[in-house]
C-alpha cells in the first residue's frame, strides 16, 4: 500500500533530465511522516521523526534542477530535515504542471518540504532557501483554498505536521521577561514583534485555511488535531506578539466549531489556564483573546445553562476582576459577562454580589471600570433581581460619588443618566433615597469639583422631583442626625479637654507618664 502510494509521485521532470534517473521519486515524501501518529504533532519539532541522512541527497530529480545543480550532495527532499543538517531545499514543480489524480501527491510533497526550519534572527543567512519556503508554503495556500477534492490521510498528517514544527515552540524567559503579564504592568511599552512573523503569518494563514476547508473531514482530521496539538496551540497564546494571539484566535475558534468532539476540551484546558494565571502566576498575554473566544462561545450555549457554564462564570469570569492588570482584558471579560446575563437574567444579582466582593479599594481606574460594568448589567437587570442587591450595590454607589477622586465620582453619578436605571430607582426609592441622600448633601457642600458639584445638583433635583414629599423627610432625618453627629463630636471634644486639664494638673513623679499639651510642643521662634 505504501509503495503504491510513493509510486504516485510527479516524474514529469525525468523525461527531460537524464542525469537524475537513479533517483527514487519515492524519496519525495517522508517515511516517517506516513508512519508518525498523531501524537508525534506534540513532540519536540526540532528532532523531526529521526530522518536517516540518507534521504537528504534524494531529490536529485525535481524537474530543471539536474542542470543547476549537478552533482548535488547537499540537495534536500521534501522530507523532514532537523535544522542543523540543512543546506539547501529546491522547489517542487507547480500544481498546475501535474494532472488533478497527482495534485494530492504533490500537495504532501510541498508541505514536506516545508517542514524544514531556519534561524529568521538572522536575515542574511539561508535566504534563497527561506524565499523557496516562502513561494511553496504561497502555493500550498492558494491550493487549499480552492481545493476541490477531499484531502487525504496523508495530506491531513503532513499538514499537521509541518504547523507543528513550525509553529509549537518554546517561549525563552527573556521573551516574557519584558512583557506585562498581560499588559497590565507596562501598557506602554511597545510589544515584542517576533522576526520570524512574515514566515509564521503564512504558516497560520495554510493551517486556517485548512481547518476551515469543506474537503476537510473533520472524522480524519480529528485524529491529527487532536488533544495534544490543541494544547500545544493553546501555550502559543503566550506570545508576545498580538499579531500571533490574532491569529491563533480565529484558528482556534474555527476548531472549535468545527470539531465537535473537542469542545469540552478546549473549553477545559481554558480554564486551566485562567486558574492559573488567576492563583499562580497573574502572567499571561493572551488572556484577552481567550476571553474573546469564549464570549463567542457562551452566545451559543443552550438554555437552561449547565452547571459547568455556572461554575465557570463565578470561579473564573468574576475572579477575573481581581488582578490589577485588568485593563488589558477587561472589555472581553465584560462582554463573557454581559453574554451570560443575556442568556440567564437571574445570574445578575450573583454577578453584582461577585463584582462588590471584589471591588477595588486603592485603584480609581478599576473602580471607573467596574462602575461602567455595573451599568451595563443595570441595564439588563429585572426588578426581582434588582431588589436582591439594591441596598449593598447603592451603599458601594454611595461611596463612590463621595470620592475625592473627580472620574470615580463622576462615573457613579451618571447612572442617573439611564432612563432604565432610573426607572428601577424610582420604584424603590424609599430604600434607595436614604442611603443615596448623605452621599449627595456631601458632596454638594464639600467637593472639589465643579463638574462633579453639577451632577449632584442634578441628581438631588431629579430625587425631589421623583417625591419631593418623601425627600423633604428624608432630609429632614438627615439634618437631625447631622446635628446629633455635631452635637456627639462637640460632647467628645469637651471630655477630652477635661481630661487634659486634670492630666496637666497631676504631679510627675518617677516613671509616670508626662501629657504633652499642643502648647508645650510649639517651638518659638
Amino acid at each position: 500500500m505504501l509503495k503504491q502510494f510513493l509510486s504516485r509521485l510527479p516524474r514529469k521532470a525525468l523525461k527531460g533530465d537524464s542525469g537524475g534517473d537513479s533517483g527514487s521519486p519515492r524519496t519525495t515524501t517522508p517515511r516517517s511522516s506516513s508512519r508518525t501518529g498523531p501524537s508525534g504533532l506534540g513532540g519536540t519539532p526540532r528532532s523531526n521523526g529521526g530522518l536517516s541522512n540518507a534521504n537528504i541527497n534524494s531529490n536529485n530529480n525535481h524537474p530543471g534542477q539536474a542542470q543547476q545543480r549537478p552533482s548535488g550532495p547537499k540537495r534536500m527532499s521534501s522530507a523532514v530535515f532537523p535544522a542543523s543538517v540543512v543546506a539547501g531545499i529546491e522547489p517542487l514543480v507547480p500544481f498546475k504542471d501535474v494532472s488533478g489524480s497527482e495534485k494530492m501527491n504533490l500537495f504532501v510533497s510541498k508541505v514536506s518540504l516545508c517542514c524544514v526550519t531556519f534561524d529568521f534572527t538572522d536575515p542574511t543567512k539561508n535566504s534563497i532557501e527561506k524565499d523557496v519556503k516562502r513561494q511553496t508554503l504561497l502555493e500550498l495556500v492558494e491550493f487549499v483554498s480552492s481545493a476541490s477534492m477531499k484531502f487525504s490521510e496523508p495530506a491531513i498528517l503532513a499538514t499537521c505536521r509541518m504547523c507543528a514544527i513550525n509553529l509549537f515552540r518554546v517561549f525563552p524567559p527573556n521573551y516574557r521577561s519584558n512583557s506585562g503579564g498581560g499588559g497590565g504592568e507596562n501598557e506602554d511599552d511597545e510589544p515584542a514583534f517576533d522576526p520570524a512573523w512574515p514566515h509564521l503569518q503564512i504558516v497560520y494563514e495554510l493551517l486556517l485555511k485548512f481547518v476551515t476547508s469543506s474537503c476537510l473531514d473533520a472524522k480524519v482530521a480529528k485524529k491529527y488535531i487532536d488533544h495534544a496539538f490543541i494544547l500545544r496551540l493553546l501555550e502559543l497564546f503566550d506570545s508576545d506578539d498580538p499579531r500571533e494571539r490574532d491569529c491563533l484566535k480565529t484558528i482556534l475558534h474555527r476548531i472549535y466549531g468545527k470539531f465537535m468532539v473537542h469542545r469540552p476540551f478546549i473549553r477545559k484546558s481554558i480554564n486551566n489556564i485562567f486558574y492559573k494565571f488567576l492563583f499562580e502566576t497573574e502572567r499571561h498575554n493572551g488572556i484577552a483573546e481567550l476571553l474573546e473566544i469564549f464570549g463567542s462561545i457562551i452566545s451559543g450555549f443552550a438554555l437552561p445553562l449547565k452547571e459547568e457554564h455556572r461554575i465557570f462564570l463565578w470561579r473564573v469570569l468574576i475572579p477575573l476582576h481581581k488582578p490589577k492588570n485588568l485593563g488589558s482584558y477587561f472589555q472581553q471579560l465584560s462582554y463573557c459577562v454581559t453574554q451570560f446575563i443575556e442568556k440567564e437574567p437571574k445570574l445578575a444579582s450573583v454577578v453584582i454580589k461577585g463584582l462588590l466582593k471584589y471591588w477595588p479599594i486603592t485603584s480609581s481606574q478599576k473602580e471607573v471600570m467596574f462602575l461602567g460594568e455595573l451599568e451595563e448589567i443595570l441595564e439588563a437587570v429585572k426588578m426581582v433581581e434588582f431588589q436582591k442587591v439594591m441596598v449593598p450595590l447603592f451603599c458601594r454607589i454611595a461611596s463612590s460619588i463621595n470620592s475625592s477622586h473627580f472620574q470615580v465620582s463622576e462615573r457613579a453619578l451618571f447612572f442617573w443618566n439611564n432612563d432604565h436605571i432610573v426607572n428601577l430607582i424610582a420604584h424603590n426609592r424609599q430604600a434607595i433615597l436614604p442611603i443615596i441622600l448623605p452621599a449627595l448633601e456631601k458632596n454638594a457642600h464639600n467637593h472639589w469639583n465643579q463638574a462633579v458639584l453639577n451632577l449632584t445638583l442634578n441628581v438631588r433635583k431629579m430625587f425631589v422631583e421623583m417625591d419631593d414629599q418623601l425627600f423633604l423627610s428624608i432630609h429632614a432625618q438627615y439634618m437631625e442626625e447631622q446635628a446629633r453627629q455635631s452635637s456627639e463630636a462637640k460632647k467628645r471634644k469637651e471630655a477630652w479637654e477635661r481630661l487634659e486639664n486634670a492630666a496637666s494638673l497631676q504631679p510627675v513623679t518617677g516613671n509616670t507618664a508626662v501629657l504633652v499639651t499642643p502648647r508645650a510642643t510649639k517651638i518659638a521662634c
